[in-house]
């Protein structure tokens, strides 16, 4: 089994969701008492969303490169970032390893080829849905992406920092987000990323009439698919 390097970049809440997702399915694969190995980092928020604020994500790519190359020393045999946002610093975290990156987006698109969408909703912060890092990848590889009006882009982004960043879940808010999807399923959106690795805590597939790819999920089980291959 590899060990997998976790590094959390947004909100702690996430960073756990990972770590029982991860241990979680290598048990399910496994059985027994297996777990999965695991060397994690993780870095003060505050600072991470200071630098955001600021447009520094080289500071904090430089951040989170230290600690992605304190993973590898630590015996780390790939990376997993624990957040979308912070993976427009990807490639100055990968300047620090030797060690590849298990990049989100890139496990996400997979998925959505497997269903054959050709155009999906993006929800995340507003740097996710509104600069190219992340949906330009989609885009790429032939998927049309709708994201929300301004004023929306504004309340899902005031509701991941105010609340899912720190374990609100409020029923008002699940509902606003019902709403944009709804607004997303008008236009023509055949299924919905949710595209912060909050978000999964607030809407499940349950809640939504078309497919839901929570990328928390999907990037754990592609984590597990890396640490067990042969």
């Amino acid at each position: 089994m590899k060990t997998i390097g976790l590094l959390g970049g947004m909100s702690w809440e996430s960073t756990v969701t990972y770590y029982t997702r991860i241990n979680q399915l290598v048990n399910q694969q496994l059985g027994g008492l297996h777990s999965a190995k695991i060397k994690l980092a993780s870095v003060d928020f505050e600072v991470i969303e200071k630098q955001q604020l600021n447009d520094q994500w080289e500071k904090s790519g430089e951040l989170l490169g230290q600690e992605a190359q304190r993973l590898e020393q630590a015996g780390a045999d790939f990376l997993v970032i624990c957040t979308n946002t912070m993976h427009k610093v990807a490639p100055q975290i990968a300047e620090h390893l030797t060690i590849p990156i298990l990049h989100i987006a890139e496990a996400t698109i997979e998925e959505l080829k497997e269903q054959k969408l050709t155009k999906v909703a993006l929800l995340g912060t507003k740097y996710t849905m509104t600069q190219t890092f992340y949906k330009q990848k989609i885009i790429d590889s032939g998927i049309n992406v709708w994201i929300p009006s301004e004023s929306d882009i504004e309340l899902v982004n005031q509701i991941i920092f105010a609340e899912l960043c720190q374990g609100k879940i409020l029923t008002k808010s699940k509902e606003a987000f019902l709403n944009v999807i709804a607004k997303a399923i008008e236009a023509g959106a055949e299924g919905v990323i949710l595209g912060c690795t909050e978000i999964g805590l607030l809407i499940q597939q349950r809640d939504v009439a078309i497919p839901v790819f929570d990328t928390t999920e999907i990037h754990s089980h592609k984590a597990v698919q890396r640490a067990l291959a042969e």
